[in-house]
């Protein structure tokens, strides 16, 4: 589903919209984090002989930690593109750029890296000793933490201080987007208006709650010493289902990008339909 849409619109010259761009790079981040993750994960989960070498555990954690924040800082910025467009739609061509919203895509890219690389190196300093068994089904920082020799050291809990505090700016600014976006469209005079403004929003608000949900239940619920079983079936659904309904939300909830579709490679097999 996401290499069809970014086929899609990398084949689609009318496609070559803001709009467009991020949802293709979205696209490509969670791609890559599906791969960073699921192709380690099954074999854990359909064996018994469960072995990740120490560098293959970093290398999981860095490549998650940085398409998790790449598609964070992602969904922040189309937010922001959903405003200008619904808030200042006259003002939309001159307020934003391909070139421009393309530098933010690279930048997303770029502050993803460098969270995935601070946070997996500052894991990865630390001693580990004993058991040296993972209770999760993949390379996670917190069931990692509990492997540490000494206790939970103060560069740990900053790691934990910076993941969370990304998280929630991430929201905030989403959640002030929103804001004005909800005080403008009764403001907007025509019904079709008002409902094209709302369908423009309607599938990033969806994979902004699916997305937020998930990682604040991971992140931010409280742990317990029963909480095991919970946070990894919680962290299996996350990074199994919200690639999945990326493409699904996007595509069902966009006409034109339907209607390419069909028409790109829908015609190829079924002419007559077209």
């Amino acid at each position: 589903g996401n290499l069809l849409i970014m086929t899609t619109i990398w084949r689609e010259p009318t496609l070559h919209t803001p709009m467009y761009l991020f949802l293709c790079a979205l696209s490509f981040s969670k791609l890559l984090y599906t791969f960073a993750v699921i192709p380690c994960m099954l074999p854990n989960l359909l064996s018994n002989d469960c072995n990740i070498s120490f560098m293959a555990c970093a290398s999981q954690m860095f490549f998650s930690f940085t398409f998790g924040f790449t598609h964070s800082f992602l969904l922040t910025i189309m937010g922001y593109d959903c405003y200008v467009a619904i808030c200042h739609p006259l003002c939309y061509n001159v307020l934003t750029s391909l070139s421009g919203w393309a530098c933010l895509v690279a930048w997303s890219g770029v502050g993803g890296s460098v969270v995935g690389l601070v946070v997996t190196t500052a894991i990865f300093q630390l001693t580990f000793c004993g058991s040296n068994e993972i209770h999760y089904f993949g390379c996670h920082m917190p069931p990692l933490l509990k492997l540490a020799c000494g206790g939970i050291p103060a560069l740990a809990i900053g790691m934990g201080l910076v993941c969370i505090s990304a998280l929630l700016g991430c929201g905030l600014l989403i959640l002030l987007s929103y804001a004005f976006i909800v005080a403008t469209i009764p403001r907007i005079p025509s019904a079709e208006d008002q409902h094209k403004a709302f369908s423009t929003c309607a599938s990033h608000l969806t994979m902004v709650i699916v997305h937020s949900g998930f990682a604040s239940v991971i992140y931010l619920k409280p742990k317990g010493p029963q909480s095991l079983e919970g946070d990894t079936l919680m962290g299996i659904t996350y990074r199994v289902l919200t690639p999945f309904l990326s493409p699904v939300v996007f595509s069902l909830r966009n006409k034109e990008l339907k209607n390419i579709m069909r028409k790109t490679f829908l015609s190829k097999f079924y002419p007559s339909s077209i």
